[in-house]
């Protein structure tokens, strides 16, 4: 089995102006990544606008995601569905196509009982033969998964992780304390490296799709044992962070990457971001990391 560790960027889905799937940008973004020195590559997660793509959709950025990366990084597909039966129908898939990894998240709309998701994961994972991560995002589906819950799903084999992006770092560290051989990741960014610190294995990260050096910084200056610089680096994130408050976070990634020159296109309507003052805001917040990155802009 592949290790699940590091920064795994949690890839915006590209678009053309028509909101089609741009192919050969999907690739170059890929190669982007990998250069960048990633440990994964995850499709189909919040940033990559699974709520808004169909089934047909999905597979095809999943079978495109796995062609392109050829076994170089463990891939992550995002199968979680509203329903139990959709999620399982899609993980296969993503498992026939040769996803490494099915990140789930929990299912939203409907109100939910912790009683529910236990019985939602542990009857994907009986149906499935592919690791799972949990995916937490109380403020997107309006529930937050228990410790307790988490403890016993992760005695479930082939339930490995789960990403928690609630942004309570005492949440994600009961993770940690309350399972053994789990992988906890970070899908907050401004607490990938206390995350680390904590016994967590890294960030499953949307400011990669900005700025993946950067990210990807904080865990190999941690590995190395150099807590000051990737202290550093994980303080420098700050202004870009703020800059999500001034919409939809997904959408405002997607732009500010696109203002970079990443032919991601507009997220799919009606979430696209095109305000002059939010870019003259990103524009303005760029410009404090062009040093730190390389080709800025280019």
């Amino acid at each position: 089995m592949k290790e699940f560790k590091g920064i795994i960027p949690a890839m915006a889905t590209p678009f053309y102006d028509d909101e089609s799937i741009n192919v050969d940008e999907l690739r170059r973004q890929i190669e982007r990544h990998i250069k960048a020195g990633v440990n994964g590559i995850f499709c189909l997660g919040t940033n990559g606008e699974n709520y808004a793509m169909s089934t047909e959709e999905k597979e095809m950025v999943i079978s495109i995601t796995v062609e392109q990366v050829a076994g170089r990084v463990p891939v992550y597909a995002g199968t979680g569905c509203i329903t139990t039966k959709d999620t399982i129908a899609l993980t296969k898939r993503a498992k026939e196509l040769g996803a490494d990894c099915c990140s789930i998240i929990c299912p939203y709309f409907a109100q939910n009982s912790q009683e529910s998701l236990y019985e939602h994961y542990s009857n994907v994972a009986e149906a499935v033969d592919i690791p799972i991560i949990i995916y937490n995002m109380p403020a997107r589906t309006g529930i937050n998964i228990s410790y307790k819950t988490v403890s016993k799903l992760a005695q479930i084999p082939n339930i490995v992780g789960i990403k928690d992006s609630s942004g309570n770092f005492d949440n994600m560290l009961r993770y940690i304390e309350e399972t053994e051989d789990f992988a906890v990741f970070s899908g907050n960014d401004s607490l990938i490296l206390w995350n680390l610190m904590a016994g967590g294995v890294g960030g499953i990260s949307g400011i990669a799709n900005i700025f993946p050096e950067i990210m990807v910084s904080i865990y190999t200056h941690w590995l190395a044992g150099d807590y000051n610089e990737a202290k550093k680096v994980q303080d420098s994130i700050r202004p870009i962070r703020n800059c999500l408050a001034l919409g939809n976070p997904n959408s405002i990634v997607k732009r500010a990457a696109n203002l970079l020159g990443h032919k991601l296109g507009p997220a799919r309507a009606p979430f696209n971001v095109n305000n002059k003052d939010i870019d003259d805001a990103l524009i303005k917040t760029l410009a404090l990391y062009k040093n730190q990155v390389s080709g800025y802009g280019k």
